[in-house]
């Protein structure tokens, strides 16, 4: 869970700078921002900060998420490996699966045919 949690603190990074550009922009975010994750323990570690052996190296990134989840400003979810539609991209999928993806993205079929067919 050491990468995906240090991806998480990334992502958490980010958006609190964008948070704070929108706040000198006079355009506040009121609600969480919210942070998904496919990794339960990641996301589970962000609510629940237990100290033990193997979370003593992201200790800083613990403390960093978990103030921003507490704030409220930040709320880590865990998403599902089949509601992950960047897999289309990265991943060879079956095909219902890409189907799926590819239909949710509204990526269609071109109606006509392209360069090269007379």
């Amino acid at each position: 869970a050491k990468a995906e949690y240090c991806g998480v603190a990334n992502v958490v990074a980010e958006t609190a700078w964008l948070r704070n550009l929108l706040r000198e922009l006079h355009s506040p975010l009121f609600t969480a921002t919210l942070v998904y994750c496919d990794n339960v323990s990641a996301v589970y570690l962000s609510a629940n900060p237990v100290q033990h052996q193997r979370t003593k190296h992201i200790e800083i990134d613990i403390h960093f998420v978990r103030d921003m989840v507490q704030t409220g400003h930040i709320r880590v979810l865990h998403v599902p490996s089949r509601y992950k539609y960047a897999d289309i991209f990265t991943k060879g999928l079956p095909t219902a699966l890409f189907e799926n993806f590819r239909f949710s993205l509204s990526v269609r079929l071109p109606l006509a045919q392209t360069a090269g067919a007379y």
